[in-house]
């Protein structure tokens, strides 16, 4: 995947814009080619987002069906790793793991074991286990910060190593070895479900399409004029405007920023990206990151630790698998 365009851009005449959620938007040309490929399409609101599932193909019941199934699935992993449902495998955890195993689904453990190890190789920039950090500072309902207080006793404290997931009586568990720490998956949990969206896709004889949910983009193969797709990265400060560009197939986008969810206060922006070693928002310059990878899951967690990252850190790579290929 390459940068098409790094200058501010807005959609010619020529260009539509087709599929537009949260950070991306996804252009597509106005002409067709002659071809029965048709593109087949649903939006849906899941994980606090609303995402869109795509699909090109010339039959419309098959590709219907296709996106029933990668619908099931972003459903499915909003229901297993919500924090805000306490019936749900993270809220489960939240309220018992301190004092007990707590059994979870196969693809929950493997999230967090994704998400620790994403921990331990940024040095702790990103952290699963911020839970009750991110529900005091609570961004979008507030209009002033907490204490210092309040918040600085989370801080530095690699909560990571104190979760423990395993084994217990046939079934993947967890516990919690330190009382502060509480489960929150919102920097990695909604690119695993894209990918598990377009892995129902392709279980289903899909070969192209694309799955968008607000900052997180897998497209698969090509879009209808048979050109890779061409996803668009919107402009913090004008949602009708874009950043930059990219021509993706095959591969995996995830964009963080400040913008998405904040409160300004005393002249800076409070927003929802929490430093681990602050236990606050991200002091940065920047605005919004873009990155690359494999996978969505890949994406979204590299997003998420390299916001607001400068000099190494911002070169460094998850196993040689992730590319940050836009900061404003």
């Amino acid at each position: 995947m390459t940068m098409h365009d790094r200058d501010m851009w807005r959609p010619s005449r020529r260009e539509v814009i087709s599929l537009g959620i949260g950070a991306f938007v996804v252009s597509l040309p106005l002409v067709r080619w002659a071809t029965r490929r048709r593109l087949v399409r649903r939006t849906i609101p899941v994980m606090g987002s609303i995402a869109e599932v795509a699909v090109v193909h010339d039959d419309e019941l098959l590709a219907q069906a296709a996106i029933d199934a990668a619908v099931d699935r972003l459903l499915w992993v909003d229901r297993a790793m919500s924090r805000f449902d306490p019936a749900s495998d993270v809220g489960r955890a939240n309220s018992l793991a301190t004092r007990e195993p707590v059994p979870i689904h196969a693809e929950t453990a493997a999230v967090l074991r994704a998400g620790v190890q994403w921990a331990a190789q940024t040095g702790g920039r990103f952290d699963p286990c911020l839970g009750s950090v991110v529900e005091l500072w609570n961004v979008e309902n507030r209009r002033s910060p907490p204490s210092p207080s309040a918040y600085l006793r989370y801080a530095d404290r690699r909560l990571y190593e104190s979760l423990e997931i395993g084994r217990y009586k046939g079934h993947d568990v967890v516990r919690f070895h330190e009382p502060d720490l509480a489960i929150d998956l919102g920097g990695i949990a909604k690119g695993h479900a894209v990918d598990l969206a377009v892995t129902a896709l392709r279980e289903a004889g899909i070969q192209d399409g694309l799955v968008n949910a607000g900052g997180d983009l897998y497209a698969l193969g090509r879009a209808e004029d048979g050109d890779p797709w061409q996803a668009g990265v919107r402009s913090p400060s004008d949602p009708t405007a874009l950043l930059a560009t990219l021509r993706v197939s095959d591969g995996a986008l995830a964009t963080s920023g400040d913008y998405e969810a904040y409160f300004d206060h005393d002249g800076r922006r409070y927003h929802h990206i929490l430093d681990p070693e602050t236990a606050a928002p991200r002091r940065t310059h920047s605005h919004t990151i873009t990155v690359a990878a494999d996978t969505c899951m890949m994406a979204d967690a590299a997003a998420t630790a390299y916001f607001g990252a400068t000099g190494e850190m911002s070169r460094r790579s998850f196993n040689g698998r992730t590319e940050i290929v836009h900061m404003a």
